[in-house]
């Protein structure tokens, strides 16, 4: 059951990160689309908090969340950092090693290990997630920004563990959710209105061509698919190893890639093609468990 949990939450973040790319190309503020991203998302949390009757059963559940939120924000402010000066192939790479870092901190705080045909499963999934995002060509003398990538990588390992470290805790997961988007969105808006405040008035408006209120309304569009991306993976988490839950649901570069193939027109390398297939051959060595 975990798996369909994992996948649930590869489709609900595939199509976050579609509409992430499709943002990406429109002249808005970004800061202020997550923010819209995390209100959402604490608005729904209070919802299912209220009518599924949870509740916080002590300083640590509140903690938890809060560690998610805080990891979340700084994924997402480093990420755009590395994209920022570096080239983006390699700093997709680096990020994409968080599946390998999680399976590597599971192992040393809780002792999760993997039986062998799941860890052959992992091993395919995740050299397929690596070749798909080693699409361009790197070179020992193209590193710039990498340590950004690598920092990126440890923030969402940090969040994935968060997520895991929530359902060892047994904390409700609308209770933990509220305090991860309600702390995330706090840090969003306080960045957002910083910069705001900075390039007040004409300047502010010649950066942003977006409105402020048709840009916020996007983010909670956006923070739909990411709330439900959250619950999938959490739930995942509560049944499933730590590691394979990571390496299934960084699987939503699939979708992303369909996406680019079917609507932006654009072809698949052989090197795609090739990581395509063995993330679903290692989708699919899972099954055999």
């Amino acid at each position: 059951m975990w798996i369909v949990y994992a996948l649930l939450a590869t489709f609900f973040f595939g199509l976050r990160g579609i509409l992430y790319q499709w943002t990406s190309q429109k002249n808005l503020n970004r800061d202020l689309l997550l923010f819209g991203v995390f209100c959402i998302g604490f608005i729904i949390s209070v919802v299912g908090v209220l009518l599924l009757n949870q509740r916080w059963y002590g300083w640590a559940d509140v903690a938890v969340g809060m560690g998610l939120g805080f990891g979340s924000f700084a994924a997402n402010a480093v990420l755009h950092k590395g994209f920022s000066v570096g080239k983006a192939s390699l700093i997709s790479v680096l990020a994409g090693l968080t599946p390998l870092f999680v399976l590597i901190f599971a192992f040393l705080l809780w002792n999760e290990t993997l039986t062998s045909i799941q860890l052959i499963g992992f091993v395919i999934i995740f050299c397929g997630l690596c070749i798909i995002r080693y699409s361009s060509d790197i070179s020992i003398n193209n590193l710039k920004g990498a340590q950004w990538g690598l920092l990126a990588a440890l923030c969402f390992t940090f969040t994935d563990l968060m997520g895991k470290q929530s359902t060892l805790l047994e904390a409700d997961v609308f209770a933990t959710l509220t305090s991860m988007f309600g702390f995330g969105s706090f840090l969003f808006a306080m960045r957002w209105l910083a910069k705001r405040k900075k390039f007040i008035g004409s300047q502010y408006s010649e950066k942003t061509h977006w409105s402020e209120i048709k840009t916020f309304s996007c983010g909670l569009i956006v923070g739909v698919a990411n709330v439900s991306g959250m619950v999938a993976i959490i739930s995942a988490f509560s049944i499933g190893n730590t590691g394979l839950v990571s390496a299934i649901s960084g699987m939503n570069i699939l979708l992303i890639l369909l996406y680019s193939h079917i609507v932006l027109k654009e072809t698949f390398s052989r090197q795609e093609v090739l990581g395509l297939t063995a993330a679903f051959v290692g989708v699919i060595v899972l099954r055999l468990n």
